[in-house]
């Protein structure tokens, strides 16, 4: 991706689509219909196994604590068969736990992935949804790179999401049952200040309550920039990995005109970008690691020291001390959740941030505005299959950019089933934009398109794009392999040429790199005879072929394909034989326009002008 093309990245002051005091409420408006989808059932039903098993984890935790003092005891007291006794006690709530945990991290991780899933299942079908992927090209305030989005974000803010969600259950239902042990054990604490004595009940609570308190505030201090540091570099290592792809699918090129050190230079800036983002993540953390580093350091003796004036007292034993020690180190980390997962909570805040702006930016309405600043977008009006009368007609049609500026002007044509028609113009006149507008991919304009069906157009670009697959596959997309036999496509092969193809019709390959530009061209007219579509638009599709090659390719619409409409557009010269008509668009300074050139067609007919021309007369005067 460009500079040019690349959006900034956005600081946690400055994004607009993540507001910071509304994204835990927008993700769960997000991703959390997931509980009540068709999934529903087992989705919570994995959620009550890991809650449950997280209840059964605790309650040995709890009976560990009665074990710890138990221990401390025996050792104290020397009793040896009191000591055997408790360590077969030991080897059974040890055996009780490792099962518990296997399996509550089993059922979590399953709950993970299918949420995941289901929150990709649900973002790609928007993103694929009529074009959007393509237009979000266009529109200069979309997303950055919606693959690392879709394949990184969405893993990060469905994973940390969940473990957050059974950590906060967790820390609650440890605070709630070590609090009140702890209260219990640590009895009352006298105190006396001169002339003034008193106690303090439940002293070690309160301890923890400050030491914890204390700990959270300023980790949140100190910790806050790593938030907007963790989407910076997010954003920055989703932008190398997007160049490296683009030079391994660009190698060819690159390679024929020697530009490595141009990419070397190119990809040496964008890792310079994750280096400062990542140093300044870094120099973000190595401050709160400071602090987290320090404060667990102190809480390994802070219990101790606090309840020892009651041990040197005789009020309680060893073992008494032991578990109190332990018990405040449960209740510490129930109160410290906070503390030990702020880095990771900043994670999962910029896996969610960039998530959200993508999930936006698909619920965004593409429009286009008019000088006068109103909304403006083309209707497409698609007619039934199989209809003979069916016609692709335009009606006031303009298209414009995504910013409103006008690319074709008012338009009114009409094009009828069975016809042949040319249209030229030059570079940027807006034909392929016309070609994108027809397909409905480019919503941006105003006035009508009358379409037939959909079910019976097929565009070919100049790039046929060829799919992961077989060759076999790759002829019959996009429809299933199984509606097109190995006869039939081995007859397409060798009608357009390909007959060396016909031996690798079941080799999967990358296709798009084994064959030349020209072979893929013919691979589509291929795929045209397969599919037999009753409309036909051609964006370039010959530009690779040689003359005669060419004149082969454009026969098969007098012959196996005769009954197909044929829409081209095209600059090289020869072409204008194959069709009926031309329609020239012609660079005007409000915007191209449609320029009739009516001929007779290849096939010695005369033209249907004043027939066409009587038809959109009456289709306008009708609509009107």
């Amino acid at each position: 991706m460009s500079d040019v093309d690349k959006p900034p990245i956005p600081t946690l002051g400055d994004l607009s689509g993540a507001e910071q005091g509304g994204v835990l409420r927008r993700f769960i408006r997000l991703a959390c219909p997931y509980f009540s989808s068709d999934e529903k059932w087992v989705a919570r039903g994995l959620v009550v196994g890991v809650i449950a098993l997280t209840l059964l984890q605790l309650a040995i935790q709890i009976r560990l604590n009665l074990w710890n003092r138990d221990f401390f005891n025996a050792l104290d007291a020397r009793d040896w068969h009191e000591f055997l006794g408790i360590m077969g006690m030991f080897a059974f709530l040890a055996a009780a736990s490792m099962g518990t945990a296997v399996y509550q991290v089993y059922l979590k991780q399953l709950l993970q992935l299918r949420w995941r899933r289901w929150l990709t299942t649900k973002l790609v079908g928007s993103w694929l949804e009529n074009g959007r992927h393509y237009q979000l090209n266009f529109i200069v305030s979309a997303v950055d790179n919606p693959d690392q989005r879709i394949a990184e974000n969405i893993r990060g803010a469905t994973e940390l999401a969940l473990e957050f969600a059974l950590g906060i259950i967790n820390a609650a239902l440890t605070l709630i049952s070590f609090t009140s042990i702890l209260w219990m054990l640590s009895g009352t604490l006298d105190v006396t200040f001169g002339k003034y004595a008193f106690g303090i009940p439940g002293y070690m609570v309160w301890a923890a309550l400050i030491y914890a308190a204390f700990g959270s505030l300023v980790t949140y201090i100190v910790g806050r920039p790593i938030i907007a540091a963790n989407f910076q570099q997010n954003a920055a290592e989703a932008d190398y990995r997007y160049a490296l792809v683009r030079l391994r699918e660009n190698s060819e090129g690159v390679a024929f005109i020697r530009g490595e050190g141009d990419e070397q230079k190119g990809l040496t800036k964008f890792f310079g970008q994750v280096y400062l983002a990542t140093t300044h993540l870094m120099r973000t953390q190595r401050r709160l690691m400071w602090l987290t580093s320090g404060y667990g350091m102190i809480g390994m003796v802070y219990p101790t020291l606090i309840a020892s004036p009651r041990y040197f007292a005789n009020a309680i034993t060893l073992g008494g001390l032991m578990q109190i020690t332990a018990a405040f180190g449960q209740v510490q980390t129930g109160l410290t959740w906070f503390v030990d997962n702020f880095p990771r909570i900043a994670e999962w805040r910029a896996h969610v941030e960039r998530l959200l702006e993508f999930a936006q930016t698909l619920e965004v309405t593409a429009e286009a505005t008019s000088a006068t600043g109103e909304s403006t977008s083309i209707t497409l009006v698609e007619g039934e299959p199989a209809d003979d009368a069916a016609s692709l007609t335009f009606i006031d049609l303009q298209i414009a950019h995504a910013d409103g500026s006008i690319v074709i002007g008012e338009t009114n044509t009409k094009i009828a089933k069975g016809e042949r028609v040319l249209i030229v113009g030059d570079s940027g006149s807006g034909k392929s934009t016309l070609f994108r507008a027809i397909a409905g991919l480019w919503p941006w304009g105003a006035g009508s398109i009358l379409l037939p069906s959909r079910a019976e157009i097929m565009f070919m670009p100049q790039r046929s794009y060829m799919p992961l697959g077989s060759l076999h596959a790759a002829l019959a997309y996009p429809s299933p392999l199984r509606h097109f036999t190995k006869a039939a496509s081995k007859a397409a092969l060798k009608r357009c040429g390909l007959e060396a193809l016909v031996p690798r019709l079941d080799e999967v390959e990358r296709w798009d790199r084994v064959l030349s530009v020209g072979e893929q061209q013919r691979v589509a007219f291929a795929r045209l005879l397969l599919h037999k579509p009753g409309w036909v638009f051609m964006d370039e599709a010959t530009s690779a072929l040689d003359e005669d090659t060419q004149t082969s390719m454009m026969n098969l619409f007098k012959e196996e394909l005769a009954g197909s409409t044929l829409i081209s557009i095209a600059h090289r010269p020869g072409l204008d034989v194959f069709h009926d008509r031309t329609l020239s668009l012609v660079k005007t300074d409000t915007g191209a326009r449609l320029v009739t050139k009516r001929r007779g067609n290849a096939s010695g007919h005369p033209t249907r002008a004043s027939v066409l021309r009587k038809k959109i007369l009456k289709s306008l005067s009708a609509r009107r």
